[in-house]
C-alpha cells in the first residue's frame, strides 16, 4: 500500500460493534423482521440524511411492523441493545492519529453526539463527517469529497476504511486507497505505512 497523508474511517462495524446475537434474539422472541424494517431504505435513509430524527426513525419501524403492542415491545428493545467500542481498533488509530490526521465519516443520525460522548470518543478524531449533519450518505462521492477536505489532504492521498463493500469501492474511485475491514489484521498496514 502507498503510504499516506490521512485516516477516513466508518465508525459501526469498525470501530463501534452491537450485539447482533441479542438483536437477532429480540426478532426471534417477538417474531417480527426488526432489523429487515429498520434498515429498509425507506426507513433508515430519511434518519441517516437528516431528515427526521432518531427518535422518529424508531416510530416509523414501529409503524411498519404493525403498531401493536409486541411492535412496540420489540422496538424497545431493539434501541436498548447494547453497543461498544473495539479496542484494538481505537487503540491502532489512536496511534495513527499521532502521524496523521484521522477522520470518522459516518452515515449516522442526529444523535451521534450523544453515543460518542456515550463511548469517550467525542474527541478521538480530528474531525467527525456525519451523513445527518451534511446531508449526505456514503457511497455518495460528496462526503468521501468533504471528508478528504476536512482532513486537509487530497483523496488519492487518503485511506478509507469501512465494513461495506460499496462505501469502499465508492472511496476508491476517487483514488482512495480502500480497506474493507473483517477484522483487526485489515489494519495491520496502518501500523507499517505511516505518513509521508
Amino acid at each position: 500500500m502507498r503510504r499516506f497523508e490521512a485516516v477516513l474511517c466508518d465508525l459501526d462495524g469498525v470501530l463501534r460493534q452491537f450485539d447482533h446475537d441479542r438483536q437477532r434474539d429480540i426478532e426471534e422472541h417477538y417474531g417480527l423482521p426488526v432489523l429487515a424494517t429498520a434498515f429498509a431504505p425507506e426507513q433508515i435513509r430519511p434518519a441517516i440524511l437528516g431528515q427526521i430524527t432518531a427518535e422518529q426513525w424508531l416510530a416509523s419501524i414501529t409503524a411498519a411492523l404493525g403498531g401493536h403492542p409486541d411492535a412496540v415491545r420489540a422496538v424497545d428493545a431493539f434501541a436498548a441493545v447494547d453497543f461498544w467500542v473495539d479496542e484494538q481498533v481505537r487503540d491502532l488509530l489512536t496511534e495513527v492519529r499521532a502521524r496523521v490526521p484521522l477522520v470518522l465519516v459516518t452515515n449516522a443520525m442526529d444523535n451521534l453526539d450523544i453515543h460518542l460522548a456515550r463511548m469517550r470518543l467525542t474527541d478521538f478524531a480530528d474531525t467527525v463527517i456525519s451523513s445527518a449533519a451534511v446531508g449526505i450518505a456514503k457511497p455518495d462521492l460528496r462526503i468521501y469529497e468533504i471528508a478528504a477536505e476536512a482532513a486537509g489532504v487530497a483523496p488519492n492521498r487518503c485511506v478509507f476504511i469501512d465494513d461495506r463493500p460499496e462505501n469502499v469501492s465508492a472511496a476508491r474511485s476517487l483514488g482512495m486507497t480502500g480497506i474493507h475491514y473483517r477484522g483487526i489484521e485489515d489494519l495491520a498496514v496502518l501500523s507499517v505505512n505511516g505518513g509521508s
